[in-house]
């Protein structure tokens, strides 16, 4: 992975792990070799905490995600996606650092009121 992430290096772009679940023990070894961003942040999953993940490696990476696409998104009300979109803002977004989306790709069988509203809070917080 080193060696593919530095032939990327040398066209100057960022490199966006994708690594779904409880990946926090091989967070440190990902960043050693040269992870920029970190896709997705599914904080249900033990030791993914947001406050924890910000507070270890918020200095040295982006998180990308943390929008529950398995649960919240699915079956939450409005109200619910709502306040997890402000908790990621307010947890993951803390001193910039954070890209607003789902965990993953958004199932069919999310309520559209659901997607909308994710999309408006971030929209009215000023990070769109």
């Amino acid at each position: 992975m080193k060696k593919m992430m530095n032939l990327l290096y040398q066209d100057n772009v960022y490199v966006i792990t994708h690594s779904d679940g409880a990946v926090r023990d091989a967070i440190p070894g990902l960043i050693e070799c040269g992870m920029d961003v970190l896709n997705p942040v599914q904080w249900r999953c033990d030791g993914m905490e947001r406050e924890g993940l910000k507070k270890d490696f918020g200095e040295q990476i982006i998180f990308y995600g943390g929008v529950d696409n398995q649960t919240t998104l699915p079956f939450g009300s409005v109200e619910e996606v709502e306040q997890e979109v402000m908790d990621n803002i307010n947890l993951l977004g803390k001193g910039g650092g954070y890209i607003l989306a789902p965990c993953h790709n958004l199932q069919s069988i999310s309520p559209v009121e659901n997607i909308i509203a994710m999309y408006e809070t971030a929209y009215n917080e000023g990070w769109v």
